[in-house]
């Protein structure tokens, strides 16, 4: 058998898939394990981006895959609307408790992070009677019609797709670099109810509480407490969006938890199941409880596979102390980047930021923050994919290289990725300068 190749399978790629599922780099994985992927030319890569925040438990960790393994020897479908399981009971038991606060939960199972999204929406509008939705700035809720409108940001996720739903409205993320405070951001709300919604009309609020896509930007625990505050007075549902951040990313099983607030509904994605397509909804009960039999759910939602998977990865979370991981693994990224900002020859490495393993820093030009470096992001990406490291870019500007890591990653890992970061930065700043 011919063996298979990146160059061929990329011109078979662009002949049969549609170019707006866009590809980062050019390299088809063959297996995984743990923090390494391994192409199908046999080249192996540290994987710094877990498919997106997807893999904190690391890929195909054996507890998962047993667990899943199990599963499909009893079956792969039924559907829960037609014939539950006992899986997606005991999973929903097990969010119930796991998410702040006190107040009796419930949860709906879905497939992806839009979905969730898309139903926490559905949900806040039944209950409250209300259509009015707020959404921040730089915030990214998914790539459905709603999950559009909700993300702060046009290009490129909603450039040529509108009309948009309507009712949905954007206040500014507070961002000290882009000139926004705390207090910006909450005069922009009150700003938002005189002068295009009256707060009647509002049936949620939604954020992220470290953006994802926008550059790993942190919401203080006193601003989550003073939008908590803002909505409980005007009957307006918190929806906190931990799709990104949750199951251990931040040092906490959710970033919510640094705030000491109690969200009326959160929507979960990503590494609940360990890799397996699997999002959720919980929420406080009342509210759950208001949408019609009927109304909410999905053929897919709540993949028996998908909660098998989820329920092995809160106890590898439990088990291997993952929270603790985080933060120490988030400790160590931060020591490297901080040791690499003060190399005379590197004069890009600008603001670093991080909540536990949930690492940012800002690529900018001479040291100055106001001028951000978005094709040295870019540039670095792909340079250090020469080099055998997955990374991935966000932020606002462009210009923010972010980490994500399994939490499982060793640390001779961890500083096998940092080295080939730094000596990349090194040649791209040589080329920059001789151009």
């Amino acid at each position: 058998m011919m063996m298979l190749t990146n160059k061929d399978l990329q011109a078979r790629r662009e002949a049969a898939v549609p170019p707006g599922v866009a590809t980062m780099l050019p390299i088809f994985a063959a297996k995984a394990k743990n923090a390494e992927i391994w192409d199908v030319e046999g080249k192996r890569y540290i994987d710094f981006a877990g498919g997106i925040a997807v893999i904190n438990t690391g890929h195909n960790h054996p507890r998962i895959m047993a667990a899943v393994r199990e599963q499909l020897d009893c079956f792969s479908h039924t559907c829960f609307q037609i014939t539950p399981y006992a899986s997606y009971i005991e999973l929903a038991e097990k969010l119930n408790d796991l998410v702040p606060g006190d107040t009796p939960k419930q949860t709906l199972f879905l497939s992806t992070g839009a979905e969730a999204v898309e139903n926490a929406i559905k949900i806040a509008r039944s209950h409250t009677g209300r259509s009015g939705v707020i959404a921040f700035s730089g915030g990214f809720h998914g790539r459905t019609m709603m999950g559009m409108a909700l993300t702060g940001k046009v290009v490129p996720y909603k450039v040529g797709f509108g009309p948009f739903p309507g009712e949905v409205f954007h206040v500014p993320f507070p961002n000290a670099i882009c000139g926004v405070s705390e207090a910006d951001s909450l005069k922009a709300v009150e700003d938002l109810f005189a002068a295009d919604v009256e707060p009647s009309r509002v049936a949620a609020m939604i954020i992220e509480p470290v953006q994802g896509e926008g550059g790993f930007n942190i919401a203080s625990p006193a601003f989550l407490q003073a939008l908590r505050a803002l909505c409980d007075r005007h009957g307006i549902l918190l929806i906190v969006d931990e799709i990104q951040t949750g199951f251990a990313r931040t040092g906490k099983m959710f970033a919510t938890d640094y705030a000491g607030i109690e969200p009326d509904m959160m929507t979960l994605a990503k590494s609940l199941a360990g890799g397996f397509p699997l999002s959720a909804v919980t929420g406080k009960a009342e509210i759950m409880q208001s949408a019609k039999p009927g109304g909410l759910g999905g053929t897919y939602a709540g993949s028996p596979l998908g909660c098998a998977a989820a329920l092995a990865v809160l106890e590898v979370i439990e088990e291997e102390q993952l929270n603790t991981r985080s933060m120490v693994l988030g400790a160590l990224i931060v020591d490297h980047l901080t040791q690499m900002k003060q190399d005379p020859a590197l004069d890009c490495i600008g603001e670093i930021r991080n909540l536990g393993a949930m690492v940012a820093v800002e690529l900018v030009r001479e040291n100055d923050m106001a001028q951000a470096a978005p094709e040295l992001a870019k540039a670095l990406v792909q340079e250090v994919a020469k080099d055998g490291l997955i990374l991935l870019s966000c932020g606002v500007r462009g210009n923010v290289i972010r980490f994500l890591s399994p939490l499982t990653i060793p640390d001779a890992q961890v500083m096998e990725g940092m080295t080939i970061i730094h000596a990349a930065l090194k040649r791209l700043g040589k080329i920059r300068q001789a151009a």
